[in-house]
């Protein structure tokens, strides 16, 4: 009989310790699919704390220059043992696929449904903060100061009741004003900016400026939108800090909140823009908004 007992202990123990395909760990729940376009399975990963129920939720942004980059690449994941934030990491689709506003259209549904699913997984849904760097820091600019522009909704999703509009956002070295990115760039940064942008909006600014001005945060920036914290190094030979500076500006302009902190030596990302200090001074900033 005892040896009964330990044999079935034993096939519970083995049970309990079998990946589950969906959850990979007790707090991060994988390729969750938030919409569908063109046959195209939009996806997005959940990351919750230990205790998810009221935390704070945010939404990262990946970077890639529009083009590459995935959900799996989530620098601030820290945040959810550490400071007890969920963070849902969404994947868009990449320019090579489909041109903007494609990508603000994924990321607008991804958000709808995570309102939507709020009291299922927990989190607060009421008010969402959203982050992201590189290309995603601008995608979550224009995300932050677009809540109800009609042209960069979409109706992707089935969550359409539901807002896509978020209370806080965090750029970390996005660019801000596609009509002047090209003039204020490193030679570097213009081998890397020019095939970039074809992809991602069709042509050089100059040649799709309409377009280039519905992709630039700059343009849109009204007396109600969101706080919005800024990381830049001031040394980043790919992203102007300029684009940085022209978004502040127009924060300013408004008095709206805003805070810019630069990275002094920074360059295109690294460890300092992820460290304990700088995940301290987001976790405060959104705290205090959200």
């Amino acid at each position: 009989m005892k040896r009964f007992f330990t044999s079935i202990a034993f096939i519970t123990a083995l049970q309990m310790t079998l990946p589950n395909p969906t959850l990979l760990a007790s707090e991060s729940l994988i390729d969750l699919e938030f919409g569908a376009v063109d046959g195209i399975s939009l996806k997005l990963d959940l990351h919750l704390p230990d205790n998810p129920k009221d935390a704070p939720l945010l939404v990262w942004i990946h970077g890639g220059a529009w083009r590459r980059g995935s959900k799996s690449s989530v620098p601030l994941k820290s945040m959810v043992d550490e400071k007890g934030w969920a963070i849902a990491s969404v994947d868009y689709r990449l320019s090579p696929v489909a041109k903007f506003p494609a990508q603000v259209h994924d990321i607008k549904a991804a958000i709808r449904y995570l309102r939507g699913k709020g009291e299922e997984y927990g989190y607060k849904s009421e008010n969402i903060a959203i982050a992201g760097a590189s290309a995603g820091g601008h995608l979550a600019a224009l995300v932050g100061v677009s809540n109800n522009v009609e042209e960069l909704e979409g109706n992707i999703g089935d969550y359409l009741d539901q807002s896509s509009s978020v209370q806080a956002t965090v750029s970390l070295y996005g660019a801000s004003n596609l009509t002047t990115i090209l003039k204020q760039s490193t030679p570097h940064g213009l081998r890397v900016r020019k095939p970039a942008l074809d992809l991602f909006i069709g042509g050089q600014p100059e040649e799709v400026e309409e377009t280039a001005k519905l992709a630039s945060p700059v343009f849109h920036v009204d007396a109600e939108d969101p706080p919005l914290l800024m990381i830049h190094g001031d040394q980043d030979p790919q992203m102007p800090i300029s684009q940085s500076h022209e978004l502040h500006g127009k924060f300013k302009e408004l008095g709206l909140t805003v805070h810019f902190e630069v990275i002094h030596g920074g360059a295109h990302g690294g460890p300092r823009f992820y460290d304990q200090n700088r995940t301290q001074q987001i976790d405060t900033f959104l705290r205090k908004r959200l």
